[in-house]
């Protein structure tokens, strides 16, 4: 197991970094569309194990969404006048909107999924809501000053990337050495307020980062981006993990050895993102 994690490592560690960085923006919006469509193949599973049509039917009407999205808002026309296109900004605020009702769905569960468990059309509306914003959050990310700097946007996609690695990586030393009390032992009985606090403490070491490489950048304001986004992170596990167990599925697919599917390497980064990009747009754009 340990093997076939790091040689799936290391093989998609380069070529994740690799479009964020290099793919110029459009392409990158393309490029992310086969991405989604296995994350939504994988959702679907979350809205029934066993019916093959509900799995491909949710698969294909997210992936329209994508297609659409990418041909009536392209890249070029995603800023007007230093301004994200209202559509975007719309999908990112229903995907905050989103995270919001999430979190409590995750705070109340088993007692909330009375409300959703049984309901394929509830559990096709929260896939489209987890997955949408997050598309729409790193092409917008990705395409900021594309015009000027080719590769400030995927520094921005880069940093979500970092924060969400220290939180996850932070949270799971912290968590075995020193976990005790858990956090929602109904949702993921493995995860400890210690790991959570852990994992908060490791992102400091991203906003080092950002300070000795953007001294200008007000530190307060940089922490509490931070820390917002590392829980939101948190949270977007722990939404995944609800998901996968009211569905009994252990892992969201097999395309990746040793970790799982899509959605268990992005499940921290669909709330992370449109969270972080909201806050972004509303001060420093």
């Amino acid at each position: 197991m340990l093997k076939q994690r790091i040689m799936t490592v290391l093989w998609l560690l380069p070529l994740v970094i690799g479009a964020i960085f290099f793919l110029p923006a459009e392409y990158f919006a393309w490029a992310l569309v086969p991405v989604f469509m296995i994350g939504a193949k994988e959702w679907g599973s979350f809205i029934d194990p066993q019916c093959t049509v509900t799995q491909w039917t949710f698969t294909v009407t997210v992936s329209l969404i994508l297609i659409a999205l990418n041909i009536f808002v392209p890249v070029e026309a995603l800023w007007l006048k230093g301004q994200v296109h209202p559509i975007f900004l719309a999908v990112i605020s229903i995907g905050l909107f989103w995270w919001v009702i999430s979190t409590l769905l995750v705070f109340t569960y088993p007692k909330s999924g009375s409300i959703w468990q049984a309901s394929p059309m509830l559990k096709s509306m929260f896939g489209q809501l987890t997955l949408i914003p997050c598309f729409v959050s790193l092409i917008t990310l990705k395409s900021i000053s594309a015009n000027v700097d080719p590769y400030f946007g995927g520094t921005l996609v880069f940093l979500v990337m970092l924060i969400v690695w220290a939180a996850d990586t932070g949270a799971y030393f912290a968590g075995r050495s020193l976990g005790k009390h858990k956090l929602m032992p109904k949702v993921s009985p493995n995860k400890t307020l210690e790991g959570l606090g852990g994992g908060l403490v490791a992102t400091m070491a991203v906003v080092a980062g950002v300070m000795y490489y953007s001294p200008e950048q007000e530190l307060g304001l940089v922490i509490a981006v931070t820390l917002i986004t590392a829980i939101a992170s948190a949270f977007g596990d722990l939404s995944e993990s609800m998901f996968k167990r009211a569905a009994n599925i252990k892992d969201s697919g097999k395309i990746l050895p040793g970790h799982g599917g899509v959605l268990d390497r992005m499940d921290s980064l669909t709330a992370a993102l449109p969270v972080f990009t909201f806050i972004y747009l509303a001060f420093w754009i």
